[in-house]
């Protein structure tokens, strides 16, 4: 897998495109007339291209099993289009498809039957679209090719941009302001009301459900009151630290160890599990009333799905393996095994039903005033973290392959941080293959 840049970006744009199609002729077929179906303006439907980026780049290794590649397809497509359905509604205030008719759909944003047709499509895409397209890209001079790809990338983000615009009602205000402005010329919000009206007919088409105006909500006497920015990051550090912890004692019980788990180099923080954490929640907060079984089986799947990609992200960006289940039975390439997936499940049952309404209610006793102070201070110095963590971790992979520091950030870093000190923090860090 040695795809590039404009790989990838030649691959976003051919399966928006598609995307797009698929989307466009259903939706004419069904309403007898032509629609654009897309939340762009052009003929792209970007969550095609993303979702179809993000296998190439995470599921090669299962290009060799058929079962395991429909899986893993059927996963992230399934899992984008639920976080793409929320995200939209959230945006444009209302549902811009529903499955709430069919058979064993969630919010009606996802559905079985139409899991399955992502996880067929998925595996067509990575194992013939994706030689035929990248062919295809190929065919033109790699100069006009960049320069192609990079002018269709600036008008993706001119038309998301003004997509977003309409559905926040931006562009509203804009005539009030340029009424309010005599330097702006009349011709400039004449052409910004119409290109307002056109955008907003063409959604209004598309997607008749989608109400573009935003609920005003009460300021919150509370810090971070319900599922707040506050509280996800607050809950982030709280389970990166409880996930280190856990993982420890867990190492000490079965190896007769105490082996360090951390994922930082300062402080006892596993970044694996404060971002499950914090995206269980964020994902699953809606449905923390659901049954057990509701919530085992959704993170049983979801906790799977999450720690493969966390394991193939770290050794790509690393160049290091960091936990290898191959001795265990129903592993998938040393990356997930069937009993850790089931403690993942277990964990989403514990966290939603018993952890997190007694870590929420301590959040939400810290003072109104002083609550972001606090959070802020805690967001720097985990940024910090991540830093010279990275690129210690950089380090720690270069010197393996005897690459010589360049600069004086890199000595430095060679200094405070030599593999001696690496290989304390990370015990079961080994070379990739």
């Amino acid at each position: 897998m040695n795809y590039t840049i404009y790989d990838y970006l030649g691959l976003f744009f051919l399966y928006a495109f598609l995307g797009w199609l698929l989307e466009t002729t259903v939706a004419a077929v069904r309403k007898k007339h032509m629609v654009n179906r897309g939340f762009l303006n052009g003929p792209l439907c970007a969550i095609y291209g993303i979702t179809a980026v993000f296998m190439t780049r995470y599921l090669y290794e299962l290009q060799s099993s058929p079962v395991f590649l429909f899986l893993g397809c059927m996963i992230i497509a399934t899992a984008a289009e639920w976080i793409a359905g929320h995200v939209l509604e959230r945006i444009g205030h209302g549902k811009w498809w529903d499955y709430s008719n069919k058979k064993w759909n969630m919010d009606g944003y996802i559905c079985l039957q139409y899991s399955v047709l992502w996880g067929i499509l998925g595996v067509l895409a990575l194992k013939f679209g994706n030689i035929l397209g990248l062919t295809l890209l190929h065919l033109a001079p790699n100069g006009v090719m960049h320069i192609t790809l990079w002018i269709l990338f600036g008008v993706l983000v001119v038309d998301a941009i003004g997509s977003y615009a309409v559905l926040r009602h931006i562009t509203k205000k804009m005539p009030r302001i340029a009424a309010m402005n005599d330097q702006i010329d009349a011709f400039t919000k004449r052409l910004s009301v119409r290109l307002y009206r056109y955008l907003e007919a063409r959604v209004e088409r598309a997607y008749p459900s989608v109400q573009p105006i935003p609920k005003q909500k009460e300021k919150s006497k509370v810090f971070a009151d319900g599922c707040s920015f506050y509280k996800i990051v607050l809950l982030f550090i709280i389970g990166a630290f409880l996930g280190d912890i856990v993982e420890t004692i867990f190492c000490r019980i079965t190896a007769g160890v105490w082996m360090s788990r951390s994922s930082l180099v300062w402080g006892p923080f596993s970044i694996v599990w404060g971002l499950a954490i914090a995206l269980a929640t964020w994902f699953l907060y809606n449905y923390r009333n659901r049954s057990d079984g509701f919530l085992f089986a959704f993170g049983t799947f979801l906790g799977g799905a999450y720690e493969y990609l966390c394991s193939v992200f770290t050794e790509i960006v690393f160049g290091k393996v960091f936990w290898d289940y191959s001795d265990i039975p129903f592993n998938l390439g040393g990356r997930i095994n069937l009993l850790y997936c089931f403690f993942w499940g277990i964990a989403a049952v514990v966290w939603l039903k018993k952890l997190y309404p007694l870590f929420s209610k301590w959040i939400e006793k810290i003072p109104l005033k002083q609550g972001p102070i606090i959070t802020w201070i805690l967001i720097i110095f985990m940024l910090a973290n991540i830093l010279v963590s990275t690129l210690a971790l950089t380090r720690y992979d270069q010197r393996a392959h005897n690459e010589p520091a360049i600069n004086a950030i890199e000595q430095l870093i060679d200094e405070r941080f030599p593999d001696s000190r690496m290989e304390k923090i990370y015990p079961n860090a080994k070379m990739a293959s």
